[in-house]
């Protein structure tokens, strides 16, 4: 199974705020199928030359739900300074998370969202978050923190139908915490 863009559906679509349902352990060949190419497609789109030969938009996460398939499945690769974060969930729960916020001072985008939506997203500067993971073949918790937590909050956000721009203060899309870790 090999990912485009095609795939991918926008957040016109009324799919994409479907609430995802949690898959069968051990994973069937279906969904380890599915999650292999989410995570492939997550790696290939970061490589200018695979991404643009193959139409991928760069990505540091999907999931499920924005293939239109409403299961609790996500892959995120974040390259940082102290190497890759790379992983590839079933039924992904944040188990805690930290008082402090954080958020990228640019702010966030998505594969299944066009349009611009300037503004600050608040989300907890470290967590910590259970699932299986494919990629190690076994339950696990990670604990996330910096733009790795962010990625991962976003994709989890996708499971109950939230999106980015849902996080973002209409009033003052800008404000600012001074208090929290700005990525």
């Amino acid at each position: 199974m090999k990912l485009t863009m095609e795939d991918i559906i926008l957040d016109s679509d009324p799919r994409i705020r479907e609430k995802s349902q949690p898959v069968d352990l051990p994973l069937s060949d279906e969904n380890r199928e599915l999650l292999q190419a989410m995570l492939q497609y997550v790696r290939d789109s970061q490589d200018d030359e695979i991404a643009q030969a193959e139409n991928l938009q760069p990505a540091v996460g999907i999931a499920a739900i924005q293939l239109g398939i409403p299961k609790q499945m996500i892959a995120v690769v974040v390259p940082e300074e102290d190497g890759v974060h790379e992983v590839a969930l079933a039924n992904p729960k944040i188990i805690s998370e930290s008082v402090q916020n954080g958020y990228l001072n640019g702010g966030e985008g998505c594969l299944s969202v066009k349009e611009e939506h300037p503004g600050h997203v608040f989300r907890h500067a470290r967590i910590k978050v259970r699932g299986y993971d494919l990629i190690q073949d076994k339950k696990t918790v990670i604990s996330a923190n910096g733009y790795f937590a962010i990625a991962l909050q976003h994709e989890i956000d996708h499971l109950s139908g939230i999106l980015f721009y849902d996080r973002i203060d209409a009033n003052d899309p800008w404000k600012k915490d001074p208090e929290a870790e700005v990525i």
